[in-house]
């Protein structure tokens, strides 16, 4: 989640699961690939080239059209196969080009012999950005004002979020493709993703050879009922240090700590007042349950970010905040809105996902839960302001594309049962778990070796026997860092 606008910062955006599975629409005949234009991107120092292909609003009404974008890093090889990489980054809310670093270390071995493909979903990155500016005075802004001004941003934008669906997006993949002169292409993706991964090798199975999923979601999982999955993630979090020596000894009363932190915030807001990273003035920051969750929540994302928890826990709970404000506001330098595109995911979550968060699966899942409910009660607000209908889920159909599945044991999102769930809709997959990993395990180890080895060769089994070599980052036990 990035801090940048209220839509983005007081929403936990995780990962949302695609509902829509139909027929694959009739796409244009074939025309000449186009060659595309050199561009630059942050995060790479080379040139690479941008292509931007026009297509339907809305498939079912042809007239409006949107651009998207799509960055293609070369294969490093002059006889580059056929087959590229497609990169479809996670959220719903960001975009390939967002994620050309992640991109450039987890598919380096691949981009040996491969393009690689990345692909701005509508409405994120250059492909017609859903986004507004954040207000300046955000960290003093109660969640009602904080709410408001999201329903501001939504109001102000002048689309029909109807529009933005993970099925449009998955017609648009395939626009992509034919534009781009591809036969078939391979799929990475990461997250929610891989939702969208998924729905397109439903829709157009020719078209893919095979899938690389990592931090998979299943399709029957309704997202933001994560409750189960996050308090699994911190019960293993505050596990590891009780086992570990130095981090029991820093840190003896963790998890009492962490419930009276919880407890304070429920009844009231903490505000304090802290150095301005830009001017160096002091200014008020409230500190609501809400924003402690989230950032809680996004903490167990990263094993390494993950192990930091203790130690920002005791400093709150000592009175010192700077250290946790810190790492909730790490999303964004301050210089600019982050990646994540909010509207974005509203206008998805809310048409996809919402609608099935029945009372009592809400229930259930926040019972027991650091979670609780109060992103669910602010999706309820938000919702009707972005005014997209219900969107009907369907039994999806089998895949039968190979596909490469990744998990991290310790995901607060997507751990291995979701992956083991998808893969039961699939005739040929291979689940790997690094158990040292939390969100997203790509760029980890040996994996973008392995990654490259099951494209080569996606009938054989991959030998991940490296992946118990993949350490445990180290515990933060003071402001000096993570123990040597």
């Amino acid at each position: 989640m990035s801090r940048g606008h209220a839509v983005r910062s007081t929403l936990a955006l995780p990962l949302l699961f695609a509902a829509q599975f139909a027929l694959a629409a009739p796409v244009p005949a074939s025309a000449p690939p186009q060659a595309g234009r050199t561009c630059h991107l942050p995060g790479a120092e080379e040139a690479l080239r941008c292509v931007s292909v026009q297509v339907p609003l809305d498939y079912g009404k042809p007239g409006k059209t949107i651009t998207i974008h799509a960055t293609i890093a070369p294969a490093f090889r002059e006889a580059a196969r056929a087959d590229p990489l497609f990169v479809l980054a996670g959220g719903p809310g960001q975009a390939g080009s967002d994620i050309l670093p992640i991109a450039q270390a987890a598919m380096r071995r691949v981009r040996a012999t491969r393009d690689i493909v990345l692909v701005d979903q509508r409405g994120t990155g250059l492909s017609g950005k859903l986004d507004c500016k954040s207000p300046p005075e955000i960290d003093t802004m109660t969640e009602e004002q904080l709410d408001a001004d999201a329903r501001r941003c939504i109001g102000s934008l002048g689309v029909s979020f109807s529009s933005y669906t993970t099925d449009a997006a998955a017609r648009d993949i395939e626009r992509v493709r034919l534009a781009l002169g591809y036969r078939q292409v391979n799929l990475w993706g990461g997250s929610y993703g891989t939702r969208l991964a998924q729905h397109y090798a439903r829709l157009y199975p020719a078209s893919v050879r095979a899938m690389v999923l990592d931090g998979v979601a299943a399709p029957d999982q309704v997202i933001p009922a994560g409750g189960r999955d996050a308090q699994a993630a911190l019960e293993a979090t505050f596990r590891r240090c009780e086992k570990e020596p130095a981090c029991a000894r820093a840190f003896p009363a963790l998890r009492t700590e962490f419930a009276e932190l919880a407890a304070r915030l429920a009844r009231a807001p903490v505000r304090i007042e802290m150095a301005d990273p830009r001017t160096a003035a002091l200014r008020p920051v409230t500190i609501s349950l809400r924003r402690f969750i989230a950032t809680v929540h996004r903490v167990l994302y990263s094993q390494a970010d993950a192990y930091t928890l203790p130690f920002l826990i005791h400093s709150a709970q000592g009175g010192r905040w700077e250290p946790f404000i810190a790492q909730s506001n790490r999303d964004s330098d301050f210089s600019a809105d982050g990646a994540m595109a909010g509207p974005l995911y509203l206008a998805i979550v809310c048409a996809e996902d919402f609608p099935r968060l029945t009372p009592q699966l809400m229930a259930e899942d926040a019972r027991g839960s650091f979670l609780g409910t109060p992103l669910v009660t602010q999706l309820a607000a938000l919702c009707p302001a972005v005014g997209v209908k219900p969107v009907a889920y369907a039994t999806p159909a089998r895949i039968d594309a190979p596909a490469l599945l990744l998990s991290g044991a310790q995901d607060p999102v997507t751990p291995p049962r979701r992956a083991e769930a998808a893969a039961r809709l699939m005739k040929s997959a291979q689940h790997l778990v690094v158990k040292n990993g939390g969100h997203i395990v790509s760029t980890l180890g040996c994996v973008p070796r392995l990654i490259r080895e099951f494209l080569d060769a996606p009938g054989k089994p991959v030998a991940a026997q490296c992946l118990d070599d993949i350490p445990a980052p180290a515990f933060q036990l003071n402001s000096a860092g993570p123990q040597p």
